[in-house]
Protein backbone atom coordinates (compact mmCIF):
# COMPACT_ATOMS: atom_id res chain seq x y z
CA UNK A 1 0.00 0.00 0.00
CA UNK A 2 1.31 3.46 -0.88
CA UNK A 3 2.05 5.88 2.01
CA UNK A 4 -0.79 8.33 2.75
CA UNK A 5 1.09 11.27 1.20
CA UNK A 6 1.67 9.37 -2.05
CA UNK A 7 -1.97 8.27 -2.17
CA UNK A 8 -3.10 11.88 -1.76
CA UNK A 9 -0.76 13.01 -4.53
CA UNK A 10 -2.14 10.37 -6.91
CA UNK A 11 -5.70 11.45 -6.22
CA UNK A 12 -4.74 15.09 -6.68
CA UNK A 13 -3.03 14.28 -9.98
CA UNK A 14 -6.15 12.54 -11.27
CA UNK A 15 -8.40 15.39 -10.12
CA UNK A 16 -6.16 17.84 -12.00
CA UNK A 17 -6.36 15.76 -15.17
CA UNK A 18 -10.14 15.48 -14.97
CA UNK A 19 -10.62 19.18 -14.27
CA UNK A 20 -9.76 20.07 -17.87
CA UNK A 21 -12.65 17.96 -19.20
CA UNK A 22 -12.76 16.02 -22.43
CA UNK A 23 -10.16 13.50 -23.59
CA UNK A 24 -7.00 13.33 -21.49
CA UNK A 25 -3.56 14.10 -22.98
CA UNK A 26 -1.79 10.90 -24.01
CA UNK A 27 1.84 10.57 -22.92
CA UNK A 28 4.29 9.82 -25.74
CA UNK A 29 7.31 7.51 -25.53
CA UNK A 30 10.29 9.11 -23.87
CA UNK A 31 8.64 10.12 -20.61
CA UNK A 32 9.55 8.10 -17.50
CA UNK A 33 5.96 7.33 -16.47
CA UNK A 34 5.75 4.85 -19.36
CA UNK A 35 8.84 3.00 -18.13
CA UNK A 36 8.59 2.98 -14.35
CA UNK A 37 5.83 0.44 -13.90
CA UNK A 38 2.76 0.98 -11.77
CA UNK A 39 1.56 0.39 -8.25
CA UNK A 40 -1.37 -1.93 -7.59
CA UNK A 41 -4.71 -0.23 -7.22
CA UNK A 42 -6.02 -0.58 -3.67
CA UNK A 43 -8.41 2.32 -3.32
CA UNK A 44 -6.09 5.27 -3.92
CA UNK A 45 -8.78 7.15 -5.84
CA UNK A 46 -11.90 6.16 -3.94
CA UNK A 47 -15.01 4.79 -5.70
CA UNK A 48 -16.35 8.06 -7.10
CA UNK A 49 -13.01 9.32 -8.40
CA UNK A 50 -12.22 5.90 -9.85
CA UNK A 51 -15.52 5.95 -11.77
CA UNK A 52 -14.70 9.38 -13.19
CA UNK A 53 -11.19 8.32 -14.11
CA UNK A 54 -12.40 5.16 -15.85
CA UNK A 55 -14.91 7.21 -17.84
CA UNK A 56 -12.15 9.63 -18.84
CA UNK A 57 -10.00 6.70 -20.00
CA UNK A 58 -12.93 5.44 -22.07
CA UNK A 59 -13.51 8.85 -23.66
CA UNK A 60 -9.80 9.26 -24.38
CA UNK A 61 -9.50 5.78 -25.91
CA UNK A 62 -12.47 6.44 -28.21
CA UNK A 63 -11.18 9.87 -29.23
CA UNK A 64 -7.67 8.65 -30.08
CA UNK A 65 -9.04 6.25 -31.45
CA UNK A 66 -7.68 3.03 -29.95
CA UNK A 67 -8.76 -0.34 -28.63
CA UNK A 68 -7.05 -0.04 -25.26
CA UNK A 69 -5.54 2.53 -22.92
CA UNK A 70 -3.52 2.11 -19.74
CA UNK A 71 -3.34 4.61 -16.89
CA UNK A 72 0.40 5.36 -17.39
CA UNK A 73 -0.45 6.55 -20.90
CA UNK A 74 -2.22 9.51 -19.32
CA UNK A 75 0.51 9.99 -16.72
CA UNK A 76 -1.04 8.04 -13.83
CA UNK A 77 1.14 5.19 -12.46
CA UNK A 78 -1.72 2.96 -11.30
CA UNK A 79 -2.39 -0.61 -12.43
CA UNK A 80 -5.57 0.18 -14.36
CA UNK A 81 -6.39 -0.20 -18.05
CA UNK A 82 -9.45 -0.17 -20.29
CA UNK A 83 -10.13 -2.09 -23.50
CA UNK A 84 -12.83 -2.08 -26.16
CA UNK A 85 -12.75 -3.23 -29.77
CA UNK A 86 -15.68 -3.02 -32.19
CA UNK A 87 -13.45 -4.88 -34.70
CA UNK A 88 -14.38 -2.83 -37.79
CA UNK A 89 -12.25 -4.85 -40.21
CA UNK A 90 -12.98 -6.96 -43.32
CA UNK A 91 -14.00 -10.54 -42.66
CA UNK A 92 -10.80 -11.91 -44.21
CA UNK A 93 -8.70 -9.83 -41.83
CA UNK A 94 -10.86 -10.70 -38.84
CA UNK A 95 -10.53 -14.42 -39.55
CA UNK A 96 -6.75 -14.30 -40.07
CA UNK A 97 -6.15 -12.31 -36.90
CA UNK A 98 -8.84 -13.80 -34.68
CA UNK A 99 -10.31 -10.33 -34.26
CA UNK A 100 -13.76 -10.36 -32.73
CA UNK A 101 -15.67 -7.51 -31.08
CA UNK A 102 -14.87 -6.87 -27.44
CA UNK A 103 -17.18 -4.88 -25.14
CA UNK A 104 -15.84 -2.12 -22.93
CA UNK A 105 -13.88 -3.66 -20.07
CA UNK A 106 -11.95 -2.25 -17.12
CA UNK A 107 -8.89 -4.18 -15.99
CA UNK A 108 -7.68 -3.52 -12.45
CA UNK A 109 -4.43 -5.10 -11.29
CA UNK A 110 -4.30 -7.42 -14.33
CA UNK A 111 -1.65 -10.03 -14.97
CA UNK A 112 -1.47 -12.66 -17.69
CA UNK A 113 0.22 -15.95 -18.42
CA UNK A 114 0.32 -17.97 -21.64
CA UNK A 115 -2.35 -20.61 -22.13
CA UNK A 116 -0.59 -23.01 -24.45
CA UNK A 117 2.54 -22.58 -26.56
CA UNK A 118 1.15 -21.07 -29.78
CA UNK A 119 2.35 -17.63 -30.83
CA UNK A 120 1.04 -15.24 -33.47
CA UNK A 121 2.71 -12.25 -35.11
CA UNK A 122 0.98 -9.20 -36.57
CA UNK A 123 1.58 -5.49 -37.05
CA UNK A 124 0.82 -3.58 -33.89
CA UNK A 125 0.77 0.10 -32.97
CA UNK A 126 0.48 2.18 -29.82
CA UNK A 127 -1.14 5.50 -28.93
CA UNK A 128 2.06 6.41 -27.08
CA UNK A 129 4.21 5.76 -30.17
CA UNK A 130 2.15 7.67 -32.74
CA UNK A 131 2.75 7.21 -36.44
CA UNK A 132 4.51 3.84 -36.36
CA UNK A 133 3.75 0.12 -36.36
CA UNK A 134 5.84 -3.02 -36.10
CA UNK A 135 5.30 -6.77 -36.11
CA UNK A 136 5.07 -8.26 -32.63
CA UNK A 137 4.95 -11.98 -31.84
CA UNK A 138 2.72 -12.62 -28.85
CA UNK A 139 1.02 -15.52 -27.12
CA UNK A 140 -1.99 -16.59 -29.15
CA UNK A 141 -3.92 -17.39 -25.97
CA UNK A 142 -3.51 -16.02 -22.46
CA UNK A 143 -5.15 -16.40 -19.09
CA UNK A 144 -5.87 -13.00 -17.56
CA UNK A 145 -6.40 -12.49 -13.85
CA UNK A 146 -7.29 -9.34 -11.96
CA UNK A 147 -10.39 -7.40 -10.95
CA UNK A 148 -12.90 -5.12 -12.60
CA UNK A 149 -13.68 -1.58 -11.47
CA UNK A 150 -16.09 -2.93 -8.83
CA UNK A 151 -13.54 -5.26 -7.28
CA UNK A 152 -15.00 -8.41 -8.82
CA UNK A 153 -12.42 -11.05 -9.64
CA UNK A 154 -11.47 -11.67 -13.27
CA UNK A 155 -10.11 -15.01 -14.41
CA UNK A 156 -10.61 -15.36 -18.14
CA UNK A 157 -8.92 -16.87 -21.17
CA UNK A 158 -8.49 -14.59 -24.19
CA UNK A 159 -7.54 -15.78 -27.67
CA UNK A 160 -6.67 -14.14 -30.96
CA UNK A 161 -6.71 -10.37 -31.19
CA UNK A 162 -8.35 -9.87 -27.76
CA UNK A 163 -5.37 -11.76 -26.28
CA UNK A 164 -3.06 -9.32 -28.07
CA UNK A 165 -4.92 -6.33 -26.67
CA UNK A 166 -4.79 -7.49 -23.05
CA UNK A 167 -1.09 -8.35 -23.38
CA UNK A 168 -0.33 -4.94 -24.86
CA UNK A 169 -2.21 -3.04 -22.15
CA UNK A 170 -0.91 -5.16 -19.27
CA UNK A 171 2.63 -4.68 -20.58
CA UNK A 172 2.11 -0.92 -20.25
CA UNK A 173 1.47 -1.45 -16.56
CA UNK A 174 4.85 -3.18 -16.28
CA UNK A 175 6.72 -0.35 -18.01
CA UNK A 176 6.94 -2.12 -21.37
CA UNK A 177 6.17 -0.76 -24.83
CA UNK A 178 5.28 -2.95 -27.79
CA UNK A 179 8.61 -1.96 -29.36
CA UNK A 180 10.39 -3.92 -26.62
CA UNK A 181 8.89 -7.09 -28.11
CA UNK A 182 8.82 -6.06 -31.77
CA UNK A 183 10.76 -7.28 -34.79
CA UNK A 184 12.50 -3.96 -35.48
CA UNK A 185 13.19 -4.77 -39.13
CA UNK A 186 9.42 -4.53 -39.58
CA UNK A 187 9.15 -1.00 -38.16
CA UNK A 188 7.02 0.98 -40.59
CA UNK A 189 5.15 4.25 -40.69
CA UNK A 190 1.38 4.07 -40.62
CA UNK A 191 1.44 5.27 -44.21
CA UNK A 192 3.73 2.43 -45.28
CA UNK A 193 1.56 -0.14 -43.53
CA UNK A 194 -1.55 1.21 -45.25
CA UNK A 195 0.12 1.31 -48.67
CA UNK A 196 2.16 -1.90 -48.57
CA UNK A 197 1.37 -4.16 -45.64
CA UNK A 198 -2.40 -4.19 -45.33
CA UNK A 199 -2.64 -7.92 -46.00
CA UNK A 200 -4.37 -10.08 -43.38
CA UNK A 201 -0.99 -11.45 -42.20
CA UNK A 202 2.53 -9.95 -42.15
CA UNK A 203 4.06 -12.66 -44.37
CA UNK A 204 4.62 -10.31 -47.35
CA UNK A 205 6.33 -7.78 -45.06
CA UNK A 206 8.51 -10.50 -43.55
CA UNK A 207 9.68 -11.62 -46.98
CA UNK A 208 10.31 -8.11 -48.28
CA UNK A 209 11.89 -6.65 -45.15
CA UNK A 210 13.86 -9.73 -44.16
CA UNK A 211 12.62 -10.99 -40.82
CA UNK A 212 11.25 -14.28 -39.55
CA UNK A 213 7.82 -15.10 -38.19
CA UNK A 214 7.09 -17.69 -35.48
Amino acid sequence: MAPPSDRALLAERVEELLAAGGPLPIVAAGLPVLRQGTEPYDGQLGPALLDRFVEALRVTMHAAPGVGLAAPQVGVPLRIAVIEDPAPVPEEVALARGRVPQPFRVLVNPSYEPAGTARAAFFEGCLSVPGWQAVVARHAEVRLRGQDEHGRELDEVFTGWPARIVQHETDHLDGLLYLDRAELRSLSTNEAVAARWGQPTPHPAAEALGFELP
